[in-house]
């Protein structure tokens, strides 16, 4: 069986990526003058989802062979250089490590809120004292 039937030609049918997005990304990286057709827009697409699918089954190979359940960046990294993109995967860790840091910093904030102690109304309170009394200091300096 290859990797594309293990997938299912059936799902594979719904499975695509944002065209709004992908034009986008492909606008940034062309010259002004040169424009991209609708049909290699398309065919970058397709593409990138047959990339993602390679990826994924090989990094799915790697996570069995270790009998791991879930896949894990590290498996990711692995598969690539399995299959011979050992020139991304310095790119593809520092992705990594920015997104960790981004999550990290994304848990202080939770944190905060939940270390606060106080309930949602009670917040939505603070807030409004909060912007009433900068509406007033505002008033009060425009007389």
């Amino acid at each position: 069986m290859s990797d594309r039937e293990a997938f299912g030609s059936a799902v594979d049918d719904e499975l695509s990526l944002p065209k709004a997005t992908v034009s986008k990304m492909i606008s940034e990286l062309l010259p002004n003058d040169i424009s991209c057709a609708k049909e290699t827009r398309d065919l970058v697409i397709e593409c990138c989802v047959e990339f993602i699918h390679l990826i994924a089954s090989e990094a799915n190979d790697v996570c069995e062979e270790e009998s791991k359940k879930t896949i894990a960046p590290e498996h990711i990294i692995s598969a690539l250089k399995r299959l011979g993109f050992d020139a991304f995967t310095s790119d593809v860790e520092d992705v990594l490590k920015d997104h960790k840091a981004q999550q990290k910093d994304r848990d202080k904030k939770v944190s905060k809120l939940e270390q606060s102690g106080l309930t949602e109304e009670e917040l939505l309170a603070k807030q409004e004292e909060l912007f009433a009394a900068s509406r007033a200091k505002f008033q009060n300096a425009q007389q």
